[in-house]
């Protein structure tokens, strides 16, 4: 069964020092992402989050599944024939560590109606434990199905990028664990440029299956990502979707319809009074 890694082709980038004001994220190179789960692990020990129990899914090595409330950070296992060209010509295992993306236009920001959802001074969207009353609207919102809420209180949870961190100028708990540097953090206009060095590198090797996600904007309708990926197969096998798109787009029109309503309510409740005056 291959799998498509090799020695990590980038400088040792694991210290960082983020900048208030600087915009900040992380790209993810799933090629060279081996699945040991040090991410998960890092994640759940330094944000103190709870376990999600055992729960093996029957059909690989994930036993988490999907983003949650209690998962931060998810490794995705999946099994493909192996691409043209790709060796012994049986399966390959394609992993992939899956994050919050803290979108440019995160919906789930805009639909928080008590503000505790918030832009960070690094351009990243953080969950106000104190502040959350548990309504959910920002769980439909969310496009890639990350934010969620915990069965306990009902308030919502999710990847802060390790904001205590990034304030005390260190990086996220995943990204110093990572044993391969696939998940590299930074700011984001370096991190999409060695994002596209590394698609050419492995074109230039064959790999014509590799393909950027999320990098430029162009692929989503949020806004851009402050949180990428570099894959090895169509976004769907990484349970991404292919083309995100904005949950909010009617928003504005849809306040401005319900605030006419409110004011023809008003318009005739006052009429009826009047004419109950006469």
């Amino acid at each position: 069964m291959a799998v498509v890694s090799g020695p990590p082709p980038y400088p040792d980038t694991r210290v960082a020092q983020p900048r208030p004001g600087q915009a900040v994220g992380f790209f993810t190179d799933s090629s060279i992402c081996i699945g040991c789960k040090a991410c998960e692990v890092a994640c759940k020990e330094w944000n103190h989050v709870p376990t999600d129990g055992f729960n093996f899914l029957g059909s690989s090595y994930d036993n988490t599944g999907e983003l949650g409330a209690n998962t931060w950070r998810h490794v995705t296992f999946a099994e493909r024939p192996a691409a043209p060209g790709g060796g012994d010509g049986q399966m390959r295992w394609l992993m992939n560590s899956d994050v919050c993306k803290h979108c440019a236009s995160a919906a789930c920001l805009e639909v928080c109606p008590t503000g505790a959802l918030m832009r960070t001074e690094f351009a990243t969207v953080v969950v106000q434990e104190d502040v959350c009353n548990g309504c959910g609207y920002c769980v439909p919102a969310c496009p890639f199905g990350v934010i969620d809420r915990r069965e306990e209180d009902g308030r919502a949870f999710k990847c802060t990028l390790c904001y205590d961190r990034l304030k005390g100028g260190m990086q996220p708990a995943c990204a110093q664990a990572c044993p391969t540097q696939s998940i590299q953090f930074g700011p984001i206009e370096e991190l999409r440029t060695r994002a596209r060095r590394r698609l050419e590198q492995l074109r230039q090797e064959g790999r014509k299956e590799a393909r950027l996600y999320g990098v430029d904007g162009s692929d989503n309708e949020v806004g851009g990502l402050h949180a990428f990926f570099l894959l090895m197969d169509e976004p769907g096998v990484y349970r991404l979707p292919t083309r995100p798109a904005t949950t909010t787009r009617d928003l504005p029109a849809m306040w401005k319809a319900a605030a006419a309503a409110a004011g023809a309510l008003a318009a005739g409740v006052l009429l009826a009074f009047a004419g109950k005056g006469r």
